[in-house]
């Protein structure tokens, strides 16, 4: 890989005429990356007012006889840990205030958003390993932290779920069930720290130009006070989700509930039953994470349960995850799912302070009967396009952004980014990226990356990532769904959409799993759970981890970096994991603390191991929330940034590079043809300065490779400049092209000048 090194000495004439065009503000001999990187995003003055404070008594936490409906007590008690009750509350605060006129709000605005953080740390709050006695917000609250991130070029975090999650059975909380996305309460888990703690966070993240990111779930809830009021018919609460009353004379058409369980899937048998007698549109578009005899539709009945009224109800409600994730309806009448929403939303940025918020589930709000013998309309639904309208526009009202985290079709992102979330996650080209590496082959990647440019997909509205808390998702819905019939061209033969996703399944399971990688694991119709570092040692042919030595991790560090450079050095938001810093390894299946998580079939847990970013506590095997310590190659971040063959160190001067010049605002114009399968070659303009474009080219082989880039965006004549370096690269020729020498998984940046 080229050397970037933050001490460049570019071509003086090419400097000189960049720094003519306002590309580069400061002297390059001395660069101040402090100052080149986004500020945090002005926000006007909000109202800030706090619900009853985190864990102070109420009165309707007297508890008193049995947790029932009868019971008066119980009813209130669960009305005070309601996040409809807090939405209430919260709303009340924003209502009629002036700053809420001072931000434009109607359309998404991607680079504004990109300018706020280009560069994130996605956190996942069970998994880091805190000083002792400290909480996870605390340490991510930490001013060594912060300084430690601006050093790298880092100026985004986003915190994960931190707030109460699982569910409640009778006067207890339950746990949860999906990594806290099955959201209980606006306040924050004490696991996890206090509100207080977040505040302080962004402060100092604030005071190193950085911008905290929260999470908001606006497609299900866990079965927390909400659910339980709603089971019980009590006010609005009903109307939050997507449950149909199924009166007593029709309970033979429900299945019986098992003994300790207060709900149960339901059978396709019992779904369309339910949909002939009109209560239930019945059968989706697809059954996520689908397992025979587990879940084999996305509805579910709950047990018999006696309202304040003395009414005996069952219901049936949609959960298009998991069954303890009930489904939020936002066209119901009283709108209270969209109020619980919005309060919380609200209270992320008004109260806690974050300046961005990620939607999680956000493509399924919307469900509708289609025609008899079709599955019900339930993704690319209006609806869903309307209510991230309201969410997003809601959000920008506020001075924040939204991105949205969610597996949707190219189409889907394209419809959604015209007026909903301002940023979206690049779910098309993140296993197209991984399967080229797997295979050293791009085209399928250059596929993808044209496919979403076609269809008004912008990489500059995209986050671009490595690893996060879920699997390496290969469900390419684009393809295997929305257009499974259509043809593509590949491998010079026209196969259709359905073919050609089972085609990259097929190999990208083949090379990343079974005999060839025993350490990653299938995760139901998904994707793979693993790691980065595990997907690179599969690539590698690397069959058992435990035989990795410098050699290995050598080898896995510089395809690491050529991962990070493909989301880095292209427009849009670039996002990495503690275990991506780390270089963590999966934990292994039959480890005593995990295997016991893996019997549902959630096999992602392998990846969600414990890291210790800063060295704050060596000797821990656990982090607070019991995740057991993964195997680290790269070691903590004040080591690495002391080694200049680290990938930390190596990672920082890619990311001043990226800020340097700017190229997460750039437009991506073309991914041209290649001279070589394992060759990647990126386009981007600098629409506002003229003649001045920006190239990226990868080597995705293990070996060198050579070749020549031509793209019609490419002005002979035109002089190139090596980013890395700042020495003169060569000029564009007759041919719009030049040639390139690579080694094994190098990535090289240009400036282009014509």
């Amino acid at each position: 890989m080229t050397d970037i090194s933050p001490d460049v000495s570019p071509d003086d004439e090419l400097l000189e005429a960049a720094a003519e065009s306002d590309l580069l503000e400061q002297d390059p001999h001395e660069p101040n990356f402090a100052q080149v990187f986004y500020p945090a995003r002005p926000r006007a003055l909000r109202p800030r007012g706090r619900l009853r404070p985190q864990g102070a008594p109420s009165s309707a936490e007297l508890r008193s006889g049995e947790p029932l409906g009868d019971n008066p007590v119980y009813v209130e008690w669960l009305r005070d840990q309601s996040m409809l009750a807090d939405a209430k509350a919260i709303a009340r605060q924003f209502s009629a205030v002036g700053s809420m006129w001072q931000n434009p709000y109607a359309t998404p605005d991607p680079r504004l958003a990109v300018q706020t953080a280009s560069v994130w740390f996605t956190a996942y709050p069970i998994s880091m390993i805190t000083p002792p006695g400290r909480s996870f917000l605390a340490a991510l609250g930490d001013d060594e932290l912060w300084r430690t991130f601006a050093d790298i070029g880092i100026h985004g975090l986003h915190t994960g779920p931190v707030k109460q999650a699982g569910g409640i059975s009778g006067w207890s909380p339950t746990p949860s069930i999906d990594g806290h996305f099955d959201r209980i309460s606006t306040h924050i888990d004490t696991a996890f720290g206090t509100e207080d703690e977040f505040r302080e966070m962004c402060v100092t993240a604030a005071a190193h130009d950085g911008t905290v990111i929260d999470d908001i779930v606006p497609g299900h809830t866990g079965k927390g006070a909400d659910f339980r009021l709603a089971e019980l018919g009590v006010d609005d609460y009903p109307g939050i989700y997507h449950m149909v009353l199924v009166p007593e004379e029709d309970w033979h058409l429900l299945p019986d509930v098992p003994e300790g369980r207060d709900s149960v899937n339901l059978d396709e048998e019992a779904e369309a039953a339910l949909s002939e007698a009109g209560y239930i549109v019945g059968r989706l578009q697809r059954v996520i994470f689908h397992v025979p005899g587990v879940k084999d539709t996305n509805w579910s009945a709950t047990s018999a349960v006696t309202g304040p009224d003395g009414i005996r109800r069952r219901w049936v409600y949609l959960h298009y995850f998991k069954e303890g994730q009930p489904s939020i309806n936002w066209l119901d009448p009283t709108f209270a799912g969209m109020r619980m929403v919005m309060g919380d939303a609200l209270h992320s940025l008004g109260d806690l302070g974050s300046g961005g918020l990620r939607l999680d589930a956000n493509g399924f709000l919307g469900v509708e009967k289609s025609a008899e013998g079709s599955p019900a309309w339930s993704e690319g639904h209006p609806l869903s396009e309307a209510a991230n309208q309201l969410i997003g526009s809601m959000v920008r009202k506020i001075g924040g952004f939204t991105f949205q985290e969610l597996n949707l079709s190219i189409d889907d992102i394209a419809t959604t980014s015209e007026a909903g979330a301002d940023l979206s996650y690049d779910f098309v080209n993140r296993p197209a990226y991984q399967h080229a590496l797997a295979t050293a082959d791009t085209e399928f990647l250059r596929l993808t990356m044209r496919e979403a440019m076609a269809r008004g997909v912008h990489a500059v509205g995209l986050v671009h990532a490595l690893q996060n808390h879920d699997e390496m998702t290969y469900e390419l819905v684009h393809f295997a769904s929305e257009h499974r019939e259509e043809e593509f061209t590949f491998r010079g033969e026209q196969v259709s959409g359905e073919v050609l996703a089972e085609t990259i399944r097929g190999e990208l399971t083949e090379r990343l799993t079974g005999a060839a990688a025993p350490y990653n694991q299938v995760f139901t119709t998904n994707g793979i759970a693993s790691t980065t570092a595990s997907i690179i040692a599969g690539s590698l042919g690397i069959t058992d981890l435990g035989a990795i030595g410098e050699e290995e991790v050598a080898r896995i560090r510089q395809a690491h970096l050529l991962l990070a450079s493909y989301n880095a050095l292209q427009p849009g938001v670039f996002a990495l994991s503690g275990w991506d810093l780390t270089g963590a390894l999966p934990l292994p299946a039959d480890h005593p603390d995990v295997a016991p998580l893996l019997d549902g079939g959630d096999t992602r847990w392998i990846h969600r191991g414990a890291y210790d970013l800063l060295g704050v506590d060596p000797s821990a095997q656990r982090s607070m929330s019991g995740m057991p310590r993964a195997r680290s190659l790269y070691g903590t971040l004040p080591e690495q940034l002391e080694d200049e063959t680290s990938f930390v160190y190596r990672l920082k001067q890619i990311l001043h590079l990226r800020g340097y010049f700017q190229i997460a605002t750039t437009s991506q114009v073309d991914v041209p043809d290649v001279a070589h399968p394992a060759m990647l070659v990126m386009v981007h303009d600098y629409e506002s300065i003229e003649g001045q474009m920006q190239v990226t080219v990868l080597n995705f082989a293990a070996e060198p490779i050579s070749g020549t880039v031509i793209s019609e965006h490419l002005v002979p004549g035109a002089r190139l400049m090596d980013m890395g370096d700042g020495s003169t690269f060569g000029e564009v020729d007759q041919l719009h092209g030049f040639h390139v020498q690579l080694e094994a998984h190098a990535a090289l940046a240009l400036l282009v000048r014509s």
